[in-house]
């Protein structure tokens, strides 16, 4: 129904550059939002204008003493990136997404810091990572996974598959299997990427929301059968409330009371949605605002920022924020975007 492509091989004048350049503004995104939310994370509306009494309107390092993220410096990011490019390593390694190759690479980033041992991981992510060192199968490793550590990560299926949403459900899917295999998880995780392919070929805010629901709608269908509120109905919500009319920061504040912004998928997942549609697409303007709205920012930043980073490219972030983010965390994220788009086209 929704699908504009259903192989690579049908990209009948898509430009191999555009896709670059898509590939390049989601990874960023996803990078920026992170990095924008990171100081503010877990924190509510209320903590973050105690400890930042102005509106964050840039790259800043964390407070002092901050539970999660204290040390980190103004531009890096956390796990929500780093687990994003665990995933677009395996898509350029091996043209494909597997569970078994998933869970390597997530097992193998946890032990090389230590995640065991700190609070670097979400709860699903960390009881599956655990089950899996110990040798459980995979088929149950993840099977009550519900949380929004799926969809944090998953920018790089949408970039795999432009426009092709099907294919991107199942691969979602088989890349849910280690740690967050529940419809739940699935359908937002879906949901997320599903807009991520859409951005990649669309022009126009109503294709990516449409793409939005088909993946939310089929990814419910798959895993294990799991309780949490309607990612679509939330999702519902969370638009009407950013059409308001209302001021900035009401709307901000209504996600917060109303949908929510923690790590629950189907508060995340609709409020991330709702700020990329409220900002048009611009993804400095959704990372902003997950920033300064309270709740799991980073996530929220990252998530928004994946979406509206594939939907605007690459050149609508200045300069100097791609070379902080580059040269911070040691990442060449114009490299990344060429070797997706090269593995995508091979």
């Amino acid at each position: 129904m929704i699908n504009e492509n259903k192989t690579l091989k049908k990209f009948i004048g898509l430009e191999k550059e555009l896709i670059y350049k898509k590939a390049f503004g989601s990874l960023l995104g996803v990078a920026f939002g992170d990095a924008m939310g990171m100081p503010t994370s877990l924190m509510s509306p209320l903590e973050i204008k105690k400890v930042f009494p102005q509106r964050i309107t840039k790259l800043l390092p964390a407070p002092k003493g901050h539970f999660i993220h204290n040390g980190l410096i103004a531009g890096e990011i956390t796990d929500d990136t780093q687990q994003t490019l665990l995933l677009a390593d395996l898509f350029i390694e091996e043209k494909k997404f597997s569970r078994m190759g998933v869970a390597k690479k997530l097992l193998e980033w946890a032990k090389s810091l230590d995640a065991f041992k700190s609070m670097l991981l979400g709860p699903s992510s960390l009881r599956a990572l655990k089950m899996i060192d110990e040798g459980v199968s995979l088929d149950e490793t993840g099977r009550i996974g519900d949380t929004n550590g799926a969809a944090m990560k998953i920018a790089p299926v949408g970039i795999a598959h432009p426009g092709d949403y099907d294919a991107v459900v199942k691969d979602v899917a088989e890349i849910c299997v280690p740690t967050h295999n529940t419809n739940i998880a699935i359908a937002g995780a879906s949901a997320v990427a599903c807009a991520v392919a859409s951005g990649m070929v669309n022009k126009e805010l109503d294709g990516l929301v449409e793409a939005f629901y088909y993946g939310a709608e089929e990814g419910m269908k798959l895993g294990n059968q799991w309780y949490g509120a309607s990612i679509q109905k939330r999702t519902e919500l969370a638009l009407k409330i950013v059409r308001s009319g209302k001021k900035e920061e009401e709307i901000w504040q209504d996600l917060y009371d109303y949908v929510g912004a923690g790590i629950a998928m189907s508060e995340s997942v609709p409020t991330s949605l709702a700020l990329v549609v409220y900002y048009n697409g611009n993804p400095i303007k959704t990372a902003e605002a997950a920033a300064n709205m309270g709740g799991d920012c980073d996530t929220v930043g990252a998530i928004a920022g994946g979406m509206a980073g594939a939907y605007s490219g690459y050149e609508i972030f200045p300069q100097e924020i791609i070379d902080q983010l580059s040269l911070v965390n040691n990442v060449d994220f114009n490299l990344y975007a060429k070797r997706m788009t090269d593995a995508i086209f091979s």
